[in-house]
């Protein structure tokens, strides 16, 4: 063995798959967090096996001084390995806590190190990457860092310690906040209450973080009193404690309950372990943890993560693949609809020219971005000279000149073949041989508008939500004669513009309106037997829609509604045909078109604020009839979500749409599903499919939109659900 091996052997402590421990200068041991098998580092059962050596070689050393936490790759921790969480969310309780206890008996260990410990933290450090930069005695950052708990965001609470040290450090309100909110928190919030202790250059880290341990080991820091604060009961006294957790639980409880009920778990967790010391405070936590990840609101909102990662996922090798780079854009048809989609390329730093043949239409658009922009101003998320800035990135036109050099276009004029399909042939005659044309259309067939185009792999949907601003979601449809190349450059440019992008094929109502309307088909017909709208509201909000169905149709606008019931008739007549007396076509013969006219089921002003403020008014009754009975709120939601649902599958099976996991975020980030149910199919297996199918029968006489797919019958048969299939 040569000197230079031994010295190597000397200097590495531990060496695993995701993390290693070297000895550094003064007997300072660095901890390096460093996955060998991914691009950033997180917890699994392997790593936590791996901090567990690292701890027993630590302890076991000699001359170790203090310890130092640092990773290898651009982020700190991002946090757990959620596909590990999912598996285990089926285990029992029993086997659940007994996992919680291992995994935090490591946490434990490292923060009883016999010398000092600190963590040096550059980009992310959430969830179990907090919890264990909180099982060090100091924490230092960068300007780039962000750190917090998110766990509430995925339905569960933190599980390493996160309820029970973050409290004892920086005051249970302050943790109490984090936690509910589950938002990543800047490094100058988080050095106000106390949560890091410095921030610093990131070429300074390492180097601070060294000092700190050997001021601290040398005396000049008092590291065992900060420690004790961690694991000693929380410093309130009754009438503080009383305060504390009554404001914490009126607050919260008023947003999260009772669909989502982590973060009152969270809040119940600290409030009975603040007497505790922390290992008796850990054991409340585990239950705690145990209690949420067992629920159905933790399953489906851990599924949305990583669907949402599919997507992304998808997303980014759409842009690998792309061969065609959107650096300019250009939107046909002003208004508020292509004043929105301008605001939001010009926000995201891809220019764009907005073109129409009337001024004040774009008057109209450019106010609308103005309006977005100004809003953002005056909630301090933007500053003045950016808002100039964005504005001066969108240029009006009224003449098809000015997008003769961009690479995409986004036509958004009124919603008629004939218009589309002229204004579409006369920019394809103006724009490059190479450039990518789209329609954003709710309705109209992409292959239809294709026909007279003559370069008709250039050309696919482009299906934006209103308001454009704040709808995640855009339908990219593919037609027939659509390209490849040109299917990935617009996903791209779609999350390019901070869009979700999901591809769908071409069909009647594409996926999101032809999903859509079969639900409300089940409020017509409800309509039709006597039902009153407002009771159908209030039930499918309390189911969890963020407006009931009749309200939804007033803001999607009557004569919309009507003009995508129509299509879709043509469609599918079997099951989407026009009903006989329909409500909705009711208003829409009486001009009562919704919200943007000022009355539709209900009427609508404007609040103080300037919001807009839907009343009823009993007149409606003398247009659409008197109600004449009231239903079961289990049959309301039944009849309402069963056609939703059954067209769903017939997507999933003709291959509109390619995966569950799309098919459901679609309906979350285009129009509202309630994410704690997880979309339609994972709705669907929770129920359990047997049970969906028997549902369903008693509903036969309403017609085919309540018959089962063979698909789903085939699915319970073989015990199958859409997240295992």
């Amino acid at each position: 063995m040569t000197l230079e091996q031994h010295t190597l052997q000397q200097h590495q402590v531990y060496e695993g798959q995701s993390l290693r421990c070297e000895m550094l200068d003064n007997g300072i041991a660095e901890v390096i967090f460093d996955n060998k098998s991914g691009s950033v580092n997180k917890f699994d059962k392997a790593t936590l096996a791996e901090l567990k050596a690292v701890v027993e070689a630590l302890n076991s050393a000699d001359g170790v001084t203090g310890a130092i936490v640092t990773s290898a790759k651009s982020v700190f921790i991002v946090g757990a390995d959620i596909n590990e969480f999912l598996s285990m969310f089926n285990d029992t309780r029993e086997q659940m806590i007994g996992w919680c206890e291992q995994a935090n008996a490591i946490f434990s260990g490292f923060e009883d190190l016999p010398f000092p410990t600190a963590v040096a933290i550059d980009g992310f450090a959430l969830g179990g990457g907090m919890e264990m930069a909180l099982a060090c005695d100091f924490r230092i950052v960068t300007p780039a860092a962000r750190v917090g708990l998110p766990e509430t965001q995925l339905g569960i609470i933190p599980g390493f310690g996160g309820t029970t040290r973050l409290p004892r450090l920086i005051g249970a309100d302050n943790a109490i906040e984090w936690i509910a909110t589950a938002k990543p928190q800047k490094p100058e919030a988080a050095l106000k209450v106390g949560a890091i202790d410095a921030v610093v250059a990131a070429e300074a880290l390492k180097d601070i973080a060294i000092q700190m341990v050997t001021d601290a080991a040398g005396g000049k820091l008092d590291w065992k009193n900060r420690r004790l604060l961690k694991q000693q009961p929380l410093m309130l006294n009754k009438l503080e404690s009383t305060m504390t957790f009554n404001v914490a639980k009126g607050v919260v409880g008023a947003k999260a309950l009772p669909h989502y009920p982590a973060p009152m778990e969270a809040i119940r967790v600290i409030e009975e372990s603040a007497s505790l010391s922390r290992d008796e405070a850990l054991k409340i936590e585990h239950d705690g943890f145990v209690n949420v990840c067992q629920t159905s609101q933790a399953r489906a909102m851990v599924q949305i993560f990583l669907s949402d990662q599919l997507i992304k996922g998808k997303a980014k090798v759409a842009a690998k693949t792309a061969t065609k780079e959107i650096k300019q854009a250009a939107v046909l048809g002003a208004g508020i609809m292509g004043g929105g989609i301008a605001y939001q390329s010009a926000s995201k730093g891809i220019p764009v020219v907005m073109k129409d043949i009337n001024q004040p239409a774009l008057d109209l658009g450019m106010n609308t971005a103005i309006k977005i922009l100004s809003k953002g101003v005056k909630l301090k998320k933007l500053k003045a000279d950016r808002m100039a800035q964005i504005v001066s990135t969108i240029t009006p036109s009224l003449d098809y000149s000015a997008v003769k050099n961009v690479d995409l276009v986004v036509e958004a004029v009124v919603e008629n073949p004939k218009v589309k399909d002229m204004v579409l042939q006369e920019v394809e005659g103006v724009i490059s041989d190479d450039a990518i044309l789209t329609s954003n259309t709710s309705t109209i067939s992409i292959d239809l508008l294709a026909t007279n185009l003559k370069r008709p792999e250039n050309f696919c949907g482009m299906h934006f939500f209103n308001p454009v601003h704040k709808m995640p979601l855009v339908e990219v449809i593919r037609g027939k004669k659509s390209s490849d190349e040109t299917v990935a450059a617009t996903v791209a440019y779609a999350t390019a513009m901070g869009k979700s992008a999901v591809v769908v094929k071409d069909c009647p109502g594409f996926y999101v309106n032809r999903v859509l309307f079969p639900y409300f088909r089940g409020f017509s017909l409800l309509m039709n037997e006597g039902a009153d709208f407002r009771q159908i509201d209030k039930v499918m909000t309390k189911f969890g829609w963020p407006m009931g169905p009749a309200h939804l149709l007033d803001v999607v606008g009557i004569d919309t509604a009507c003009h995508a019931a129509t299509v879709l008739a043509e469609g599918f007549p079997d099951r989407m045909s026009i009903i006989e007396g329909d409500v909705v076509a009711k208003l829409f013969s009486d001009k009562k078109l919704g919200q943007k006219s000022g009355s539709g089921f209900y009427t609508y002003g404007v609040d103080k604020k300037g919001r807009p403020k839907k009343e009823f008014v009993e007149d409606i009754f003398g247009l659409i009839g008197t109600p004449s009975q009231q239903y079961e709120t289990q049959e309301i939601v039944e009849r309402m979500m069963l056609p939703l649902i059954f067209e769903v599958v017939r997507c999933l099976d003709e291959g509109i749409v390619a995966t569950a996991e799309e098919a459901d975020m679609a309906l979350l980030f285009g129009i509202g599903f309630p994410p704690f149910r997880g979309g339609a199919l994972k709705y669907a297996d929770e129920t359990g499919l047997q049970n969906i199918i028997a549902m369903a029968e008693k509903y036969q006489p309403l017609g085919v939109c309540y018959q089962v797919p063979a698909s789903l019958k085939q699915m319970a048969a073989d015990n199958k659900t859409f997240y295992n299939a």
